[in-house]
């Protein structure tokens, strides 16, 4: 798969709309400057979301690492055709799915770790405080509601995991996450509706009446794991 994402059917002038694309143009021609500028802008971005993905916060540390040894190596022939942002996590997605199928191999797929360090709780929390599908009707301390959220985001498929963090953390439109994933927008909307269904149905047990979540419980994954869902993919 490559890591450039698809062309769009209505070309935009990238560079003139997106100060980090300028950069990499910048980097394109050799300046060493703007590629470590861009590295520490997005570094932590990156690290934030692919933490989410695989069971060691070390092994997500290595991938933004391959990420941006891959936009290096890129650099000659990279083009202007989307968003810095979209083009940057379309080749975290990539490196993601390599190293998860590494993981896999190996038998050492832990989703439900523990919490890899304090730097990724405020996403979970905000995902959390959501009015709209989790209000709680007793008092819950937030940070056992933040642990329950990142358990229950945890045990999401892969391509669940991703859309809701691409959509929710990176704030990337429907349409830029289905570049970045080389998915359809229906794709990544059947993604994003099935994913908060799963988080309602393990979530609201625990916030309305304090049952622990099933599947949950003691750190055991419980979502579901069929990647059917993507199937949708084919039939935009």
């Amino acid at each position: 798969m490559s890591d450039q994402p698809a062309d769009s059917t209505t070309p935009k002038r990238y560079d003139l709309i997106d100060p980090d694309v300028r950069l990499m143009l910048q980097v394109r021609e050799g300046n060493a400057a703007a590629y470590e500028q861009l590295v520490e802008r997005y570094r932590n971005r990156l690290l934030s979301v692919l933490e989410h993905l695989v069971p060691r916060r070390g092994l997500a540390e290595d991938m933004v690492q391959e990420v941006f040894m891959r936009v290096y190596r890129a650099r000659k022939t990279y083009r202007p055709d989307a968003k810095f942002s979209t083009w940057l996590f379309t080749i975290a997605d990539n490196v993601a799915k390599n190293a998860l199928r590494s993981v896999i191999k190996r038998k050492e797929v832990q989703f439900n770790a523990a919490p890899n360090d304090s730097a990724a709780m405020p996403a979970m929390e905000n995902l959390a405080k959501e009015p709209s599908r989790f209000m709680p009707t007793r008092r819950i301390a937030q940070a056992e509601l933040s642990e329950m959220v990142r358990k229950a985001v945890q045990s999401l498929n892969d391509r669940q995991r991703m859309a809701l963090l691409l959509c929710k953390f990176e704030h990337m439109s429907y349409e830029d996450v289905a570049a970045a994933m080389n998915l359809t927008t229906k794709a990544v909307k059947s993604l994003m509706s099935r994913a908060r269904n799963n988080l309602r149905e393990m979530l609201e047990p625990y916030v309305h009446g304090g049952a622990l979540p099933f599947g949950l419980v003691e750190g055991v994954d419980g979502g579901p794991q069929s990647d059917s869902d993507v199937a949708v993919s084919e039939a935009d």
